[in-house]
């Protein structure tokens, strides 16, 4: 409608300037007002899924060396994580293998390097646990974690159930 009364204007100044003489001035018609519509489309793709721990689907708890990831899953699902660790220095590794947990202490503090270790789960020998910790610097062998997922492994993992860590 606007396009029509615009152009019926424009039209109608035309003619009058035509009829009148030079002197006077046409009157003014206002631009006509436009709209743009854009259309997007969305070429974002979906990132494919992780990767599956790389443990066996027995297991409850892993830990990926390599990765500096852990794990709870059950029956082969992930539960939790991954969530970032870290793990035993080159001069005192984090032992591989299978390990059934074998004790928990909620207050732990390391008898032999008079350390706090909150949330210890151990499971496996030489008082290797997951627990509380720098996960930036390299342990003493045990798995470190933040301490959201240090209480999580503690409140979730009971005795007897197995960890497996792989390189």
């Amino acid at each position: 409608m606007r396009l029509l009364l615009a152009t019926i204007m424009v039209v109608g100044a035309a003619l009058t300037a035509c009829a009148t003489p030079a002197a006077s001035t046409a009157p003014t018609v206002p631009p006509v007002a436009t709209t743009t519509t854009t259309v997007t489309t969305s070429s974002a793709i979906a990132e494919p899924p992780p990767p599956p721990p790389p443990c066996a689907p027995t297991i409850r708890a892993c830990v990926s060396l390599s990765l500096k990831q852990a794990w709870l899953l059950t029956s082969g699902v992930i539960d939790y994580g991954p969530v970032p660790i870290s793990h035993g220095a080159a001069n005192s590794p984090t032992p591989t293998g299978t390990f059934p947990v074998s004790w928990k202490d909620a207050d732990n503090t390391s008898s032999i390097y008079r350390t706090r270790m909150p949330n210890s789960v151990f499971f496996a020998p030489g008082g290797i646990a997951f627990h509380e910790g720098s996960i930036t610097e390299p342990s003493h062998g045990c798995v470190r974690l933040a301490p959201d997922a240090a209480k999580f492994f503690f409140d979730h993992l009971t005795r007897g159930q197995l960890v497996q860590v792989v390189t």
